[in-house]
């Protein structure tokens, strides 16, 4: 009898059989780079790695409803928290001519740009994609998605993106970023709109009004721009169901001798994110213990850092220099030991520019197909927004009062697996270390906690894919 894994592997999304029975999506060698072009390079590092990406990276979802604004777009800039605005700003754009300006006046209050009175729309089967700029981030406090009817009387909120003084933020000054909000993201609603005790939204069509709102921290002004709001195929077009991806980062032993077993048991890969040079030492996995697991489980050996100095430190600390060698010498050591994943995570979910001003996750895109971030305050869709900053659910814990995420957040009526199945996302998790017993910190899980996890995925009969799995389905 052929599993429903199996199945999946084996047909309609590129599985390719090998033999000794192992089952693989989407495996690909590492290719040599190419030499560069004159002028070419990133923060100029313009000497090429030996195993360059594949290049599978998503296809371009194409909108099925685009406002770019440009002339004549019609939406207005406003709220109470707004100083200023310009509708038709060619100051700064990156598509088209134009965008919009906005600056906040430091209150803390509301500042939006909207549009009311739009032909009604359905959003069944479809998410919503923001294209938009943060030209100084220091004083911005979050950005909130309004999507309704009645002037907005009725409406749901998306809050995607609050913004950290400390950790790695998805939006950073002066980048145009990318964003996509899914119903399982969905996260308040008002009027006559409710979301159901599943996670479900009352209705998903008949919308007439949208308002791109962001708030500062009443600290000082913030200046955005809004480039685009668009409507595309959304996860379920691919996993109706959603999709999940487990992840462990840091070669822990207990990866092979405790979380091995219990996925083995429902037929549920991984992807491990490693450190090279733990390899073999103290507490951490074996080459061995890699290769069975890649081999007869069909798990995947990403990377995580070379040095574990680098992974201590992480990436930020280090020159561009440093990190594009880190970088190398990591995808070179993973290849040359049989390992071709062109996946990686950051050691502490750390993207931000190095100690010289390069971005961290453009280095990464010198080397690995994507890179994944511990942000969450959205999850992951499918096709990702932005490959190089993919978004994880972190700190899942069967604990009491140690922190980090309840697993129960999880397995729990409306849950992010109830939200992953009834609305289809991308939910990539992240784990470190799994222990017997009850866990002493945020950055554990007990054996019987992920049992109850795995049960639970099974139950709602979520695929479970390995990251690179996930990223061949839609290449």
């Amino acid at each position: 009898m052929v599993s429903r894994r199996s199945a999946l592997l084996m047909g309609g999304t590129g599985g390719v059989a090998m033999a000794g029975g192992g089952a693989w999506l989407g495996k690909v060698v590492a290719q040599p780079a190419a030499a560069p072009a004159a002028g070419a390079g990133i923060g100029g590092l313009t000497t090429p790695p030996l195993y360059a990406p594949s290049g599978r990276r998503p296809k371009y979802r194409r909108a099925s409803w685009s406002q770019q604004f440009q002339s004549g777009h019609g939406w207005t800039p406003g709220g109470a928290g707004t100083a200023s605005a310009e509708a038709n700003d060619k100051s700064a754009f990156v598509r088209g001519t134009q965008s919009v300006r906005v600056t906040t006046n430091g209150t803390g209050k509301q500042s939006y740009v909207r549009k009311t009175g739009l032909p009604a729309m359905s959003l069944t089967g479809k998410m919503i994609r923001l294209v938009f700029r943060v030209d100084d981030v220091t004083n911005l406090a979050k950005c909130v998605f309004y999507l309704g009817s009645g002037s907005l009387a009725n409406h749901f909120a998306w809050t995607h993106h609050l913004h950290s003084k400390t950790s790695a933020n998805y939006v950073q000054s002066g980048e145009w970023v990318t964003v996509h909000l899914q119903w399982a993201d969905v996260n308040a609603a008002a009027g006559t709109y409710s979301i159901g005790a599943s996670g479900k939204p009352s209705t998903k069509t008949g919308f007439t009004d949208m308002s791109f709102a962001v708030y500062d921290n009443a600290g000082g002004p913030v200046t955005y721009r809004l480039q685009a709001v668009e409507l595309i195929p959304d996860t379920v077009s691919v996993f109706p169901k959603g999709v999940v991806s487990i992840t462990f980062d840091d070669s822990h032993k207990s990866i092979h001798d405790l979380a091995r077993p219990v996925m083995d048991r429902f037929g549920f890969p991984g992807t491990v994110y490693n450190i090279a040079d733990a390899i073999g030492t103290g507490s951490f996995l074996t080459l061995d213990q890699m290769r069975s697991m890649q081999d007869f489980s069909g798990w995947e050996m990403g990377g995580h850092s070379y040095a574990n100095a680098v992974h201590t430190a992480s990436y930020p600390k280090l020159t561009a220099e440093q990190a594009d060698d880190d970088f190398r010498k990591l995808r070179e050591w993973l290849v040359s030991n049989g390992f071709t994943s062109e996946h990686f995570a950051y050691p502490h979910g750390a993207f931000q520019k190095t100690s010289d001003g390069v971005p961290v996750d453009q280095i990464a895109s010198r080397h690995f197909t994507t890179a994944r971030s511990i942000i969450s305050e959205t999850i992951e869709s499918f096709a990702p927004a932005m490959p190089y900053r993919l978004k994880a659910l972190t700190g899942i814990n069967d604990g009491t009062g140690i922190g980090g995420t309840a697993l129960s957040k999880l397995t729990g009526a409306g849950g992010k697996l109830d939200r992953c199945v009834n609305s289809g996302d991308w939910l990539i998790l992240c784990l470190h270390k799994v222990v017997d017993g009850a866990p002493k910190t945020s950055t554990e899980i007990g054996t019987a906690g992920l049992e109850a996890l795995m049960k639970a995925i099974e139950e709602r009969d979520i695929p479970v894919l390995t990251v690179e799995e996930a990223m061949a389905s839609y290449t």
